[in-house]
């Protein structure tokens, strides 16, 4: 479906039980809704609700970089929410997705009945290391749409942090690669420079605060973002970690073992009620 949110038209995908728990997720920078199909066949007991966030997949990609900013796109999504009659759900956010998710619990926190977050982090504590990103994100933003697309995921498919994804199996990767073809060269520079890492404000002083269940999920090929999730377990009141054997992006490396931990903490809910 499409949906209005404050001038922009999101494209949201509904899938699985009407009247089961409702599971958000929210995919990263390259990605869509696309990215969920290898593990949305596990899940179909819930009632699944797939966001492309702004600039990607089938959303749209205004021209206005200020439109990118994350506490802008915070907006929508609670927009997006509340026109869907959504409360008290599951949000799952992976990598950009994930930053987005935790921003919006930390925002939003009576909304969100649990947080999922894979290979995610609450974005950079220091000024001096959000204007160092803020710069190197520019400069790939202006690589993007003076190379185009093609020249763009070519390069970012080989980045260190996505080697793990080359000894998948041909099919998948293709499905990847196909999935971050289909992006607007716009689109993603203006989320880079929107919303990016460097771009965000720091939500590590939010932590402690944040009193709702939180499983933070990371591949053991990912030691980076290993280190910043053992870090935000122990500044967390209600936290558990899982860690996979896979890279960054878990969902497509592993889609049956990640699948299987959110179905567990899905399933605790049924329990519960």
């Amino acid at each position: 479906m499409e949906l209005m949110a404050n001038g922009v038209r999101y494209h949201v995908e509904v899938s699985g039980e009407e009247s089961g728990p409702v599971l958000v997720l929210l995919h990263g920078f390259t990605g869509s809704t696309a990215t969920w199909k290898p593990v949305l066949e596990n899940w179909q007991d819930c009632r699944i609700v797939a966001i492309d966030l702004i600039g990607h997949g089938q959303t749209e990609s205004p021209a206005d970089e200020s439109r990118y900013a994350m506490e802008r796109q915070l907006e929508d999504l609670d927009f997006i929410f509340k026109k869907m009659n959504l409360e008290k759900f599951t949000l799952l956010g992976y990598s950009m997705g994930g930053r987005t998710a935790l921003a919006y619990a930390c925002e939003f926190p009576d909304h969100i009945a649990r947080l999922v977050l894979e290979s995610a982090s609450p974005g950079l504590k220091l000024e001096a290391a959000r204007t160092e990103r803020r710069e190197r994100d520019a400069r790939l933003a202006s690589e993007i749409l003076e190379g185009g697309i093609e020249q763009f995921v070519e390069k970012w498919e080989n980045i260190p942090l996505f080697d793990s994804q080359k000894s998948m199996p041909e099919q998948a990767r293709r499905h990847v690669k196909q999935e971050r073809l289909a992006q607007t060269a716009q689109g993603l520079a203006n989320s880079l420079r929107g919303m990016g890492t460097g771009s965000q404000r720091s939500y590590w002083n939010c932590l402690r605060d944040l009193h709702i269940p939180v499983l933070l999920v990371t591949g053991k090929l990912d030691p980076k973002f290993c280190a910043i999730a053992r870090e935000m377990q122990e500044l967390l009141p209600a936290s558990e970690y899982r860690t996979i054997s896979a890279g960054h992006a878990i969902h497509v490396e592993k889609p049956a073992e990640f699948a299987t931990i959110v179905k567990e903490l899905l399933n605790g809910i049924n329990e519960e009620d």
